[in-house]
């Protein structure tokens, strides 16, 4: 494991030089970072453990967030442990540090122990090396990135580990707590979790003396499902929510793995009987959970009021199709997700006995998370991670071929493979080299500088008295951060309503907009003019007050108040009259 650990080191290193200014600065990748930070502040404030809500989100009730206390923890504890020590913002700082980068340390942790199975030691150390030039997996683990999605993919990484060959009950139990910490984090973990009990059912398939795999896997995943959602939610909240784990869903894990401990018991010699012992209470339990939650049948995001999914929603590119993101985003990592299933492929038909069986399984796995990938961009962090392995065999291959091959054209040829291999964008740069258009288009793409920047200190609002903003919702969780102002809406669709209501206060007409601002009782409004989402509330509604605002013609409701900061930022104060 000391090379395993070198390797963090050096990729630490890099993302912390790479991320330097940032870090200074307190630039968060994501605005969803900024509101993981409010949340742990509010715990350690005295919020209730189970008590979600964002209060300052659409005040006075607030908004009930599906976020976990699972994330919230790690940093909870390093906050907390550290603030008596070296005050709350030296404590804070460290944790936005120091938190994803032990995220990353643990995936890498979870890649040496999956590979050690079959690769040497070489091999392992390259594994690693794959996962630390996967740009999708690092931008979930860099400094600053406190949200969640460096754990969902720890969790999954981990539960590999538990695929373990043999009979043994540990590896089975093992995926199965870690996979329900990854449904309790969040469900896009869900289409890995049905691969690994199509791994477990096989097993039983093909060899009636492994049924225990199953039912350990099972019993396991709907054990601990049900442990976190009672010791991290509480129950207080037991609606019917698309976006979180809930009683229907526990129910389906039951019924499962009630069903596979019936099967187990009666112990049926026939396949097809096996087959139906198993499917039916499985289908028991998805009728149960789709009976109850007929609306999530759409997904999470499948029942948005339509303005928000209009202007809001289908401009979250992360959670939208690969392909629908620009070919230098998705290409590079579905092309590396490629290599790595045809290399599973390969080793299927070319190992034999438990290790021909495991590579099969790690197939089905990996082939599960690449769909999941295509379908949700952010999911391709997944595919960076379970890549690793595959690749890194694959890359200790291509380095034997190196050594062996005889002239410099052929040993160019081999270390260009390599490098693609392992930085797939290197192609796509080149490109931009070789023909000037795309080059130009890079280079105006990169020179669209704006000044509104979601990070930007907000100082000036603090000597406000607290009061309800209403603000573009990626300037929600900054407001929220920096002052002790609360926002109608941010960029989280528990609140849909309230979010509905920021989108249509921009783009109406002033009037129909003062309507909203009273609903919501508004004091302030603060926009910046060249923030994206100002810009497409203005092209949209041209006679809608964010167009207004922009080009100066405020409505007489609206006081401006002086800003110490550039012209395109603008605070107005709500007339009581």
């Amino acid at each position: 494991m000391t090379r395993v650990f070198l390797v963090w080191v050096a990729v630490a290193a890099i993302l912390l030089a790479r991320g330097w200014s940032g870090i200074v600065e307190r630039h968060f990748p994501d605005p969803d970072d900024v509101l993981r930070l409010v949340q742990v502040r509010d715990l350690l404030s005295g919020q209730g453990w189970f008590d979600l809500h964002q209060y300052r989100i659409d005040p006075p009730a607030g908004t009930l967030m599906h976020w976990s206390r699972l994330v919230d923890l790690p940093l909870a504890l390093v906050m907390g442990s550290l603030a008596p020590l070296i005050g709350s913002g030296l404590a804070e700082q460290v944790a936005l540090v120091a938190v994803p980068l032990i995220t990353l340390g643990a995936i890498l942790f979870a890649i040496a122990k999956t590979g050690s199975r079959f690769l040497d030691a070489r091999d392992v150390t390259l594994a690693c090396l794959c996962a630390g030039t996967s740009m999708f997996l690092l931008t979930q683990v860099q400094p600053m990135r406190i949200d969640h999605h460096g754990w969902q993919v720890f969790s999954v990484m981990l539960a590999l580990t538990g695929l373990v060959p043999g009979r043994s009950a540990r590896g089975p139990a093992l995926s199965g707590i870690a996979l329900a910490a990854g449904l309790s984090i969040s469900l896009e973990v869900l289409p890995v979790t049905a691969a690994f009990g199509a791994v477990f059912a096989l097993r039983w398939l093909s060899n009636p003396r492994e049924k225990a795999a199953l039912t350990v896997f099972l019993g396991s995943l709907a054990l601990s499902t049900g442990v976190l959602f009672v010791t991290t939610r509480g129950l207080g909240d037991l609606a019917l929510h698309c976006d979180a784990v809930t009683p229907p869903l526990l129910g389906l894990f039951a019924l499962a793995a009630a069903g596979a401990g019936l099967a187990a018991w009666i112990n049926p010699q026939s396949r097809p009987l096996l087959v139906v012992m198993l499917g039916v209470p499985a289908l028991a339990g998805a009728a149960l959970y789709l009976g109850t939650s007929p609306q999530c049948l759409a997904g999470p995001f499948g029942n948005l009021d339509p303005l928000v999914r209009e202007y809001w929603y289908l401009y979250i590119r992360e959670g939208q199709p690969a392909w629908q993101a620009d070919a230098i985003v998705w290409i590079p990592p579905v092309a590396q997700g490629l290599a790595a299933l045809a290399t599973l492929v390969w080793l299927v038909f070319h190992r034999r006995g438990m290790e021909r069986r495991w590579w099969f399984e790690y197939l089905v796995i990996a082939g599960a998370a690449f769909l999941s990938g295509l379908l949700v961009l952010r999911s391709l962090a997944f595919v960076g991670a379970l890549s690793a392995v595959p690749l890194g065999w694959l890359t200790g291959r291509l380095l034997d071929t190196l050594g062996k091959v005889e002239g410099p054209l052929r040993k160019a040829g081999v270390a260009m493979v390599i490098t693609c291999l392992l930085v797939p964008s290197v192609p796509f740069a080149a490109a931009q080299n070789w023909m000037p258009q795309a080059a130009a288009a890079g280079e105006d793409e990169l020179s669209d500088k704006r000044v509104c920047d979601p990070n930007e200190p907000l100082d000036p609002l603090r000597n406000l008295p607290p009061a309800t903003v209403l603000a573009p919702l990626d300037l929600g969780p900054a407001l929220l951060e920096q002052t002790h102002h609360s926002v109608v809406a941010t960029s989280h669709h528990r609140a849909a309503q309230a979010m509905h209501d920021v989108i249509e206060a921009f783009m109406a007409p002033p009037a129909e907009a003062r309507e909203i601002v009273r609903a919501h009782s508004v004091e302030y409004l603060l926009l910046c003019t060249d923030l994206k989402e100002i810009e497409l509330r203005a092209t949209t509604a041209p006679k809608g007050l964010a167009a207004k605002l922009v080009k100066g013609q405020a409505p007489d409701w609206l006081e401006r108040v002086p800003l110490d900061k550039s012209p395109e930022w603008q605070l107005w104060r709500v007339r009581s009259r």
